[in-house]
């Protein structure tokens, strides 16, 4: 079978590909990627993403609040979120978590809506899809309170000794353009690790890798990661595209879910 690539998160719904979204497309299947998942933001853009899916079957959606939306109000949030499970199967509830990074003033609302959107994710039996901004130690806190779930932490810019605790307790790794950064240290953790809890990602339009950085990303880079990571781990591109996409099936449950 021809080996292919899952890019497990990319905003491909956002403004920033209005002007070119099925060219985009076109380019991510060229790129060997034949699946991009969807992350939920908040009510302002669940119908942009709803959208994108109808329009291109490659794409798939998640549902959840993103702690960055996280406000006084975010229960109203968190009711659009729970209507939207109650109407169809997606397949993760995310991008959820923390994000201590621009703002503390909602700590306590971000933590709730944690909470909340996890115990909907059991609920579902779904995977979670975690943001962790400036909060990784806090998010591994949350998570390892709920021992049967099963999830990424999307982005993952960690340490070493924080990639071993999730893996313990059986969460991936979302690993995309950070990873060619030269100061970024995730090279050494990828080295450390292998590709046995990692899928790969893209979250584009952001964080684009080298040598995009500074530009917009788009899944098709998803092919310059996995090229990235084939070169600190001394293995073929083929192997990477295969264990990667195997762990995002094992994951995301397609056949069950879709």
């Amino acid at each position: 079978m021809q080996p292919f690539l899952i890019d497990t998160h990319a905003h491909v719904y956002l403004p920033e590909f209005d002007k070119d979204r099925s060219q985009m497309i076109l380019r991510a299947q060229s790129a060997g990627v034949t699946q991009i998942f969807l992350p939920a933001i908040d009510s302002s853009t669940h119908g942009q993403m709803l959208e994108t899916e109808a329009a291109y079957p490659i794409c798939k959606s998640m549902m959840g609040l993103h702690p960055c939306s996280v406000q006084e109000n975010y229960s109203q949030e968190i009711e659009a979120v729970k209507n939207h499970l109650a109407q169809r199967r997606f397949i993760a509830v995310g991008e959820i978590g923390l994000d201590f990074y621009w703002d503390k003033t909602f700590v306590r609302q971000q933590y709730a809506a944690f909470e909340q959107q996890i115990e909907l994710a059991l609920a579902y039996n779904l995977p979670v899809v975690i943001h962790s901004r400036n909060a990784i130690d806090e998010c591994i806190g949350v998570v390892a309170k709920h021992p049967s779930l099963r999830g990424v932490f999307h982005c993952f810019s960690g340490t070493e000794a924080q990639a071993g605790k999730l893996i313990k307790l059986g969460f991936f790794l979302g690993i995309g353009g950070v990873v060619t950064f030269k100061n970024a240290g995730l090279d050494k953790v990828i080295s450390a690790i292998g590709l046995s809890s990692v899928v790969l990602e893209t979250d584009a339009p952001y964080l684009a890798p080298v040598p995009y950085r500074g530009k917009r990303n788009e899944p098709a880079y998803t092919k310059t990661v996995a090229e990235k990571i084939a070169s600190l781990l001394n293995i073929s591109l083929e192997e990477v595209f295969s264990t990667t996409s195997t762990n995002a099936e094992k994951l995301f449950s397609f056949a069950e879910n879709l």
